[in-house]
Order: structure tokens, then sequence, then C-alpha cells
């Protein structure tokens, strides 16, 4: 009870946020649920006035909630699946997912973007969009502001991508007569699973191909989504050393730990193990649907704590940070595939 007295004010306003975005995000995918709640919390922050009885309850859902997220996406990965799709395309994603940090790591210190947008920036562009930035962000401590801008970013090359990607396709002449090349290509080169849909789905649509491209970019998808585990692992340990060197204190490790990725891990063992005893994927829909919608409503709570004048103001370097990772996974995707004989 004394939860739901501190919190419940909050958590009911992040909610109500939430169920429009979220079916929203269904009619509009290539926008996505995420945006539309970020957009409705900024719009919504602005005439909010008298806001003490809900900060409990909008920290708990940007923070905790956008955890519990990330935790539930692991019940979408069938460990075995992905390792398979994974031998034919992990040297791509791999290549892809240096490119973008390094990309973002060198103008981050070339135009003096900081450093927590930079790394969302990064990660969200190579690894998965929202659910990338989800996991990174309490490891790394990023506030609202810095969340929101990189979400922003990289809504708007979720949309070039799912536009542009199946026109691209069909100039540079990947084959038409099945979904394999275009599917890999989706799969490593646009970051959201909104767009990976919607762009496979687009591929599909012009060849008739049935559900050949989609099947592939979403598996594709899914074991760069694996990614995830790696980086904020390795993010924790950088911010440990970091702090170290800043106060000179010893800090552990454990302090900075993101122990929600181990269950992350463990639903994705939980879904591989099920799947192996002859358990329908299907059965963990529900739980899939969840965690998309924890990251909507996580996302309402971002853009209510988002100062607009300030987005608006220091958006223009992530910005061309975003363009440049976008170009070049892109490229590096393309010369891959050219490389490997998949195109």
């Amino acid at each position: 009870m004394e939860f739901l007295k501190e919190n419940g004010k909050g958590l009911l306003l992040c909610l109500g946020l939430a169920l429009p975005a979220f079916f929203l995000g269904k009619v509009f995918p290539v926008i996505g649920g995420p945006v539309f709640a970020i957009l409705g919390g900024i719009v919504l922050a602005l005439f909010l006035k008298e806001r003490s009885a809900f900060d409990a309850g909008i920290k708990f859902t940007s923070k905790k909630i956008l955890q519990y997220a990330v935790v539930l996406l692991g019940f979408g990965m069938n460990l075995e699946v992905v390792m398979e799709t994974g031998k034919q395309s992990l040297p791509i994603i791999v290549c892809t997912i240096t490119t973008s940090l390094v990309i973002a790591y060198v103008l981050h210190r070339i135009m003096h973007i900081p450093g927590k947008i930079s790394t969302l920036v990064g990660v969200g562009s190579s690894i998965c969009g929202g659910s990338a930035i989800a996991a990174t962000a309490p490891v790394i401590d990023a506030d609202e502001e810095e969340v929101a801008q990189a979400i922003s970013v990289i809504f708007l090359f979720n949309i070039l991508a799912a536009l542009i990607f199946p026109v691209l396709g069909g100039v540079l002449g990947f084959s038409t007569a099945s979904g394999e090349t275009f599917g890999i290509f989706a799969g490593t080169a646009v970051n959201d699973t909104s767009s990976v849909t919607a762009a496979a789905s687009t591929w599909d649509s012009m060849y008739q191909l049935g559900n050949q491209t989609l099947d592939k970019a979403v598996t594709v998808k899914l074991t760069r989504t694996l990614a995830i585990i790696p980086i904020t692992l390795v993010l924790a340990f950088l911010r440990a050393r970091k702090a170290e060197g800043e106060n000179g204190d010893k800090v552990s490790l454990k302090q900075v730990f993101p122990f929600f990725i181990l269950f992350f891990i463990g639903a994705s063992v939980i879904t591989t193990l099920a799947a192996s005893a002859g358990a329908p994927m299907e059965v963990f829909q529900p739980l899939k649907t969840l965690s998309k919608f924890f990251i909507v409503m996580a996302m309402g709570a971002i853009g209510l704590n988002t100062d607009v004048v300030k987005l608006i103001k220091t958006g223009g370097r992530p910005l061309l940070m975003g363009l440049a990772c976008w170009i070049g996974i892109t490229g590096v995707t393309l010369g891959m595939q050219h490389m490997m004989g998949i195109w």
C-alpha cells in the first residue's frame, strides 16, 4: 500500500500516456509507440504545473519499468534459432556494431557531443534502436533528456530506412527470387524492430515473397539484440573505472553491474529450453507484447521529464552523429554482403 501511495499517481499518468501511444504505434509502425509516448509526455509536461505528487511514480517508470521491459525482451529470444542465423550474419553484425560505435566515439571527441548521448546514439544505431537505448540508459545513468534525444535521432533514421531501403535494394540489384539478401540487409542495417519489419514486409509485398524476407530479417535482428549483453557489461566496467578515476575511491563493479541483464539472459534460456521441449513460441507472445508496452510506458515517463527547449537547442550535433552512424552501417552491411557472396 505504501508503494501505491507514493508511486500510484505517477504510474497511472504514465499508463494513461502509454495506452494511446501503444495503439498508435500499431497503426503507424514506422513511427512506433515509443516515439508517440515521448511526444505525448513532452506535450503533457508543458501543462502539468503541480507535479510533485506524480514525480515518484514517473521516476519509477523511467528507471525500473524500463529495466523490466528489457528482461521481458528475453522471452522473444530462442537462442538456438539466433545462433543458427548468426553463423551467416554474425560477421556483418560485428562489423556494423563496431563501425557505429567507432563513428560515435570519434564524433564525440571531434564535435564535443556529450558522452552519454554519444553512447546511446551509437548503441541504438548499431544494435536495436529503442530496446538497446532502454538497456544502456540505466547502466550509464543517462538522464531523461539524453534518452529522449537519442530516441529522436534513431526515430528519424528508422523512417528513412523503412522508406528508402526497399527502393535501394531494387536499384542495387538484390535478388527478387528470395528474401534472403534483402532480409539480411534489413536485419543488419535497420536499427529498430518496427522499421525492420516495415522494410522487410514492403520487399515481400513488392515481389510476392510471402513472409520470406520478414522471417529472415527479424531473425537476424534478434541476433543483433544479443549484443545488448556484452555492450552493457563493458559499459558497466568502464563506468566503474571512470568513477574510480574521478573520485579516487574504489568502486566495485557490483555497484554498477546491470543485474537486470542476467534476468534477460535467464528469460532467453527459458524460452530456448521451452522451444526445445516442443512449446510453441506463441506461448511467449503476451510477455513480448508486455515488454513492448513497458518500453512505451517508460518512454512516456521520459517525455514527462524532458525539457523540450533544451532538447531542441542541443539536437543538431547528435542528429549529425546519427546520420554518420546510419551511413556507416549501411555501407559496411552492403560491402560485407558483397564480399561474402550474399549479394
